[in-house]
């Protein structure tokens, strides 16, 4: 294992994620390819990810942080409540983009849809479906947080693909721009 990803494992744990190793994924019809793939199972010490999530560690590494700097924050302030897990909608899978034939980003692990989150007390926040305006207080705060450590955030408006939950990848860009919708 390269010494970018053993670091990265460590970073990972010290943010106090759960994970453990998977084998490599290669598909040499399509393309895909994740060479040092994790399964995320813990976001943090008391965040679970539902069900657990096969993704590269870059992108285990910045959601754990961004869960942890961003949305567990957001949560108390905005619901008064701790979080408690997030509902992925999809991690790591072999295809192409919707309506394409480029490779999607989950192709390689580098993209994760949460489809909702679930607070402390068990109330559940879908993304795309709530119609209480605290609670889509906190979806779009999220979002434009997400625009930032993500590279790609798509969400309910930006098109049917993405209407029930958001969508967040490290994909490069050029000049290190970001594409929020």
């Amino acid at each position: 294992m390269p010494a970018e990803e053993t670091a990265c494992r460590e970073r990972l744990k010290a943010l106090g994620a759960e994970f453990e190793e998977a084998k490599a994924k290669h598909d040499d019809a399509l393309g895909c390819s994740l060479p040092y793939p994790l399964i995320l199972k813990r976001l943090g010490q008391s965040i679970e990810v539902t069900p657990d999530v096969e993704l590269d560690c870059a992108m285990a590494e910045t959601m754990s942080r961004f869960i942890k700097d961003v949305v567990a924050p957001a949560a108390k302030a905005e619901l008064g409540q701790e979080l408690k897990s997030i509902s992925q909608a999809s991690g790591y899978v072999c295809r192409p983009r919707n309506g394409s034939s480029k490779l999607s980003e989950h192709a390689f692990g580098n993209a994760l849809d949460i489809a909702a989150f679930t607070l402390a007390d068990g109330t559940t926040v879908e993304v795309g479906k709530t119609t209480s305006p605290p609670q889509a207080k906190l979806i779009d705060r999220i979002r434009k947080a997400a625009c930032g450590p993500f590279k790609t955030v798509l969400g309910p408006g930006s098109d049917a693909d993405h209407a029930l939950h958001l969508h967040l990848d490290l994909a490069p860009r050029k000049n290190g721009s970001t594409f929020c919708q």
